[in-house]
């Protein structure tokens, strides 16, 4: 990786600055109390849901083995932002190294390439369950539902080592400081020495099929099951299909709304802070709402739920008898 250095004085630069939020010291203060709030809400939200799934036999099915993975995911997503934006509210420098800051970039485009893939497959799950539901069981077998969990780790994790490779061996000059709490490639390509037509090129073509590929697959899906469900005759059977697939078009509508609104059209074209404003959406609230969508929407989920709350309650009272 080659080193920032300014053109004026050719002095060697170690990192990057992540400006973040900036506000009074109070403020940062604020911000990370709230965050850091979030964040424990994201993960215990999501293990509860791994949980679940693990010690109910009833939810050993692939529907809720899809979810269980893409609660497992979600945890890793917010990890890749959260606890170095938390860092950064502390710190007086914000200052993140050359390698922190494009392990962020691979890491965050990997796994949110992975949950676009993920929604995917799980809308495929559902089309499969509503529009054949003679055939579900011998289709999706759990040995068919690992191929596709790994396949959706597989896709999302070598999508972006080249460009990301490419534009780390790039140089950079002048101002170290990226408005924006994550390392994106917008502000880091504003960075470069020299523009540099055909890695931006690459980086514009390859970046944004993780998402177009996946959310034309979904609403072709969900084209199909809409057909389907129309030919239902009754109102509870239309409305039986309509509630199997309701909370992951809720998490669909939720992750591809904001992301589009983000990547759908040039970068440059967004002030710093919608950029912001809109990346925390989808990196940080959309993972925090996903737990609660799933959970309320669906009866299976909440009785899982409530049992291990109850085993729990339950150990708790045994121990501080025992004690």
């Amino acid at each position: 990786m080659k080193t920032l250095s300014s053109p004026s004085n050719a002095s060697t630069i170690t990192g990057f600055i992540l400006l973040g939020f900036p506000c009074s010291r109070e403020g940062q203060i604020f911000l990370f109390a709230l965050f850091s709030t979030v964040y424990l809400l994201t993960l215990m939200g999501n293990a509860s849901i791994i949980c679940a799934v693990r010690w109910d036999q009833r939810l050993h099915t692939p529907m809720y083995l899809l979810l269980a993975n893409f609660s497992f995911l979600e945890i890793w997503y917010v990890t890749s932002t959260v606890p170095n934006m938390l860092a950064n509210f502390l710190s007086d420098t914000k200052v993140i190294s050359f390698s922190g800051c494009f392990l962020q970039f691979y890491f965050f485009f990997s796994l949110g390439s992975t949950e676009c893939f993920f929604l995917a497959v799980m809308a495929f799950d559902r089309y499969l369950a509503i529009c054949r539901p003679l055939h579900y069981p011998a289709l999706m077998t759990g040995r068919l539902c690992n191929i596709l969990v790994i396949s959706c780790w597989v896709l999302g994790f070598l999508w972006f080592p080249v460009p990301i490779i490419l534009i780390s061996q790039m140089s950079f000059c002048g101002s170290r400081i990226i408005d924006h709490f994550l390392c994106d490639p917008g502000p880091l390509l504003v960075l470069t020495c020299k523009k540099a037509p055909l890695i931006e090129l690459v980086f514009s073509i390859l970046s944004p099929l993780p998402l177009i590929i996946p959310f034309v697959f979904i609403m072709g899906s969900y084209a199909l099951v809409l057909t389907a469900v129309l030919k239902v005759p009754s109102v509870s059977g239309k409305k039986k299909a309509f509630s199997t697939c309701g909370s992951h078009l809720s998490v669909v509508a939720l992750f591809y709304g904001s992301v589009l609104v983000m990547y759908g059209s040039p970068t440059a074209e967004h002030e710093a802070g919608m950029q912001k404003i809109v990346t925390l959406f989808y990196s940080v609230l959309t993972p925090l709402l996903n737990p609660v969508i799933y959970s309320f929407r669906n009866k299976h989920m909440k009785r899982a739920l409530k049992e291990i709350l109850g085993e729990v309650k339950n150990w708790s009272s045994k121990k501080a008898m025992g004690n």
